[in-house]
């Protein structure tokens, strides 16, 4: 599943195309995504300016003065701009007409995308009561810290709650964990204050690094220019079981946990 920094990938590359340019049409092929395409989306956003697009969390918004669209890509959705005469495939659900006469287009195999609608003034159900962003201002230690304090879920499941922070998947949790030294399993409220810096430090530091080389390439994911991610090549634990830590030698180990896969090195981390 694409996780936040091939979502910021993905925002990087569309948005110049974006911004600025009107919507001229919407061509639905697939109406029902994860959940049907809203239909005050596909009433309102025809003609109207794009002004911004941002991400918060894995979402996607396209900010207009009527209202923003709000687009996820589930499991293996992209977003491409192309040219309007681009061959429509099996799994291409939807195209925006843009008044540059490009189409930005969304394709899913697995249809868990969405695209809704916010209206301007309102904040949509599924961006209420989010946590911070990891890159911004308002995430570090301290915030973690309070937030765990008595509670005895898994570290690894209490990075991964949005409430709690925006974005921590799998890939880049099992990473930082391993980066701070921390077991994915230890309890979230017995985590030390000192640790959950080195742990908010990791998490700032490896999504940052990863948004720089382009996100993750695993199974489906290409950035919206069809250029791999390259981070991918620089995991220290994820999808490595069995193999040597690059630190002190010993196997990779896996486990389940949160009914996801877990990554870690049994001596490096504790």
């Amino acid at each position: 599943m694409p996780e936040l920094p091939e979502v910021e990938t993905t925002r990087s590359g569309i948005a110049p195309h974006l911004v600025g340019r009107r919507v001229r049409a919407l061509a639905i092929r697939q109406p029902r995504l994860r959940w049907p395409i809203d239909v005050d989306l596909i009433a309102r956003l025809p003609g109207e300016r794009i002004d911004a697009v941002e991400r918060r969390a894995k979402y996607l918004l396209v900010h207009t003065a009527a209202g923003s669209a709000i687009a996820h890509l589930g499991m293996s959705g992209s977003l491409r701009v192309l040219a309007p005469d681009a061959p429509i495939g099996k799994h291409d659900h939807y195209d925006w007409q843009l008044d540059s006469g490009r189409i930005l287009r969304f394709t899913d195999p697995r249809r868990f995308g969405c695209l809704l609608w916010q209206p301007a003034g309102t904040t949509h159900e599924l961006l209420a009561g989010l946590g911070p962003e990891p890159l911004s201002d308002a995430f570090d230690g301290d915030h973690l810290w309070a937030l765990s304090r008595n509670r005895g879920a898994a570290v690894k499941t209490f990075i991964m709650d949005q409430a709690v922070v925006v974005g921590v998947g799998n890939i880049y949790a099992a990473e930082a964990l391993f980066a701070a030294g921390i077991h994915p399993k230890r309890a979230a409220g017995a985590v030390s204050r000192e640790r959950y810096a080195r742990l908010a430090a990791a998490i700032r530091r490896i999504l940052a690094h990863a948004i720089a080389r382009g996100g993750t390439t695993l199974r489906d994911f290409l950035s919206p220019d069809g250029v791999p991610g390259y981070f991918e090549q620089e995991l220290y634990v994820y999808g490595r079981a069995g193999e040597p830590c690059r630190i002190c030698g010993a196997p990779i180990r896996a486990i389940t946990l949160g009914q996801r896969s877990t990554f870690f090195c049994a001596r490096c981390q504790r």
